[in-house]
């Protein structure tokens, strides 16, 4: 079940590491919303978070050993707001949780059995991905690779030996797959 998870903007928000996704996406983290590239403005909620992202050449062990929290944030979610990522961080570390930021279906999903296009699925039951995913220091501590780009597997990854707490975004921290998404957000984020 998905809670719904904004008290506002922590400043005190102890110390976090954060990845901007942008590898696997092909050139669409470098597209521009308001200007700037995808890529950049999920950076800078980083840093407005209070999130420290990580450089490129910083190990995963190293990582590890930080004992931090981790939050991964793909760029193609780049209007998620940084105080809905420091509540989530906090969340994360009070809990001691996998928490990881959702968003409602809203398109129509069909099953498919042998070639043959059948029920429609109940959107209530599903939930769509978004950013961030933070991963808490006892998580970050505990896996031994990388956690890799794809949010959706690395979370199923993680509820199989992790309590995963799964957070409604705000709907301007939506996922964009396309340029006209990308418009659609720009609209839905002007002012």
């Amino acid at each position: 079940m998905t809670e719904t998870l904004y008290d506002g903007y922590d400043h005190d928000l102890p110390a976090a590491l954060g990845i901007v996704l942008d590898e696997d996406r092909g050139s669409l983290p470098y597209s521009l919303i308001h200007g700037e590239a995808l890529v950049a403005c999920a950076a800078w909620a980083l840093g407005e978070a209070g999130v420290t992202p990580l450089d490129s050449g910083i190990t995963w062990d190293a990582v590890r050993r930080s004992e931090e929290p981790v939050v991964m944030h793909d760029a193609l979610c780049p209007m998620t707001p940084a105080d809905f990522i420091a509540t989530c961080v906090r969340r994360a570390l009070d809990d001691d949780v996998v928490v990881v930021a959702t968003r409602p279906v809203t398109d129509t999903v069909k099953r498919v059995a042998d070639g043959m296009v059948g029920e429609t699925v109940d959107r209530d039951a599903l939930t769509s991905v978004v950013s961030p995913v933070v991963l808490p220091p006892s998580v970050v501590s505990a896996m031994q690779d990388e956690p890799g780009t794809d949010l959706v597997a690395l979370v199923a990854t993680l509820a199989r030996s992790h309590r995963v707490v799964l957070v409604e975004a705000p709907a301007s921290a939506r996922r964009v797959t396309s340029a006209e998404d990308i418009a659609i957000l720009e609209a839905l984020t002007a002012g």
